[in-house]
């Protein structure tokens, strides 16, 4: 399994042979506030890298979570239909969003690992 990366619209992504997991920073969930409703795709639906995927609302906001990388979407997290606030409650463990087989990996090339993440984030405050 490769090491988690993030991508500057604050999706993380960990790559487990063609397989990619993906779901929301723990910056990206505390910034939405409490997560009421996730809107998932339909499995088999193809994506494009950076194409919208998912949508999240929350007490705040809608917000829209981007493919950070291309190809079909092969899973998605049940358990958030049923209990939205496991993003808020572990971003990185049963809050992922949707699992894609990846067209090209890489697309994962130019994403951030942990520490460049971040940096980013101090730069963005």
């Amino acid at each position: 399994m490769r090491d988690r990366v993030y991508s500057t619209d604050h999706e993380w992504i960990e790559l487990d042979g063609d397989i990619a997991t993906v779901g929301i920073s723990d910056h990206a969930q505390e910034q939405l506030g409490d997560v009421v409703f996730v809107e998932l795709p339909d499995v088999g639906r193809t994506v494009a890298q950076n194409e919208e995927a998912c949508v999240v609302e929350s007490v705040k906001a809608a917000s829209e979570v981007y493919a950070p990388v291309s190809g079909e979407i092969v899973e998605v997290n049940e358990l958030l239909a049923e209990d939205p606030a496991q993003v808020n409650a572990d971003a990185y463990g049963t809050g992922w969003f949707i699992r894609i087989k990846v067209d090209d990996p890489g697309q994962l090339d130019g994403m951030m690992n942990e520490e460049a993440y971040q940096e980013f984030l101090v730069e963005l405050d």
